[in-house]
């Protein structure tokens, strides 16, 4: 069986004066490697990639690729919008950072209000203009949640150009739906995001976990990877789905300003700062993240995971 991986959705760290501090983002991308992340997702909704301007979007992917080293993959989405030359020409010029495949936003190759047919045109239109580009999805909340069918999903594998996918239907029987879909393509993987059927997802077929969760405790995501199907482990694989659960709403809220915090509780000197509006990180949001803190290493210590030293 093909093993499993954790590939992070990278914050972007900023100084107090709201430049990219690339200080902070090679020891955040060490962070990640160190606790065992399978690939790394560079310039995402979690990076803030909405409010980097271009040469930012491409200074900090290369900055990520030059720091991994080539010992994992390095996945960064590449379409911000506009005709689909003009998503293509970004493509390359994302590829060419030597990004080992290029994300294409969902809701950004067509309108709300567009059909299902003009999505895949768009798509195939992509495909076409972007030479042979390896490429990927992610069905982003922003600028609107567009999910691809397993059925559209299946005919985008079958090109042999779409290897990655991280999705956010929150369904896992269209989760499953999707992995069978790919399955023309042994390269292609379907990563979830949603943690509270991660176990489930993972025993279903999916290539791994993507998720916003890893930016509070990777090496927990990577153990869950490893373990999630081990017998012997049952009991604590059913602890560890459970504490996603229970801890859902808090991760979320005011997002990535609560990742950034968390980060500091654990030891790095990563500054709170973003450029996105996610509203206030107020006093009774801190004492939540605290209280996350303390139960995250509770939880730690019952099954035995340890904390990847910053």
């Amino acid at each position: 069986m093909k093993e499993k991986g954790f590939i992070p959705v990278m914050l972007t760290p900023f100084k107090n004066n709201g430049d990219i501090d690339y200080d902070m983002l090679t020891q955040l991308t060490e962070l990640y490697l160190e606790a065992g992340a399978a690939g790394l997702f560079a310039n995402c909704l979690s990076s803030e990639m909405f409010e980097l301007e271009d040469d930012e979007k491409l200074d900090s992917i290369k900055h990520v690729i030059k720091v991994a080293g080539g010992s994992v993959p390095v996945v960064a989405t590449g379409t911000f919008g506009g005709p689909i030359a003009q998503q293509a020409d970004f493509v390359k010029r994302v590829h060419d950072t030597g990004a080992d495949a290029v994300i294409a936003i969902t809701g950004l190759l067509a309108d709300e209000s567009e059909s299902d047919a003009v999505f895949n045109d768009r798509v195939f239109d992509l495909l076409k203009q972007t030479d042979n580009v390896p490429l990927g999805f992610y069905e982003c909340p922003v600028p609107y949640k567009r999910l691809i069918s397993a059925e559209q999903l299946g005919s985008f594998v079958d090109t042999g150009r779409v290897i990655y996918h991280k999705d956010t239907c929150l369904d896992i029987d269209q989760v499953r739906a999707k992995i069978a879909a790919g399955k023309s393509n042994p390269n292609f993987g379907v990563y979830d995001a949603y943690m509270v059927h991660a176990v489930e997802s993972l025993k279903a077929g999916s290539a791994g976990l993507s998720c916003i969760q890893g930016n509070y405790f990777p090496e927990l995501i990577v153990w869950l990877c490893k373990n999630y199907d081990n017998a012997s482990l049952a009991p604590q694989v059913a602890q560890v789905q459970q504490f996603f659960v229970d801890n859902m709403d808090v991760m979320h809220n005011v997002y990535p300003i609560v990742a950034k915090y968390y980060l500091t509780q654990r030891g790095l000197n990563i500054s709170t700062f973003t450029r996105r509006n996610v509203g206030v990180f107020k006093p009774s949001i801190r004492k939540q993240v605290d209280q996350l803190f303390a139960d995250y290493s509770k939880l730690q210590h019952e099954i035995g995971i340890a904390q990847v030293a910053v």
